[in-house]
């Protein structure tokens, strides 16, 4: 870790390789680090995490852990806010501040339900007023959440 890190984003247990190459790109141009947890869907090298990273994956600023604690007890972060559909607190009320974490849970399952239960307070989500979309993209929703936190940080 080079530099402090404008803010944070932490995925989970990742299981689509494109996704987590996408993340990393955006938070290479957003100045944010990279953290990921054990255990992944993919390796690392495969060709869709570079592919979706371009060339830019070699720069992304990148930290493994093994659990969700690990993370926790290495950064000891000063705010953090978790991410699920299951949650009724809309990103936009919550104030970002820098060196903030963002925590997003697996594609296909999201955040384990007693990580959220334990922090039912900083548990948010972006609205989807549709019926017909169980979920937004993880990828999609990592960018939106990253610039929203840019935006507030930089800019308010």
């Amino acid at each position: 870790m080079s530099q402090p890190a404008i803010f944070n984003i932490v995925l989970v247990a990742p299981e689509i390789p494109g996704n987590t190459g996408s993340i990393g790109r955006t938070c290479l141009a957003l100045g944010a680090r990279l953290h990921l947890v054990r255990p992944y869907g993919f390796s690392l090298d495969e060709k869709e995490v570079r592919r979706a990273g371009l060339d830019y994956w070699k720069h992304v600023d990148l930290v493994e852990y093994d659990s969700i604690e690990e993370v926790l007890e290495k950064n000891k972060p000063e705010q953090i806010f978790y991410f699920s559909k299951k949650a009724t607190k809309p990103l936009f009320e919550a104030k970002f501040n820098r060196g903030c974490f963002l925590v997003f849970g697996k594609e296909t399952a999201g955040l384990d339900d007693d990580l959220m239960e334990k922090n039912k307070e900083r548990l948010l989500t972006l609205p989807i007023y549709s019926d017909h979309v169980r979920s937004l993209n993880l990828s999609n929703a990592a960018t939106a959440v990253a610039y929203e936190a840019l935006r507030q940080i930089n800019f308010n």
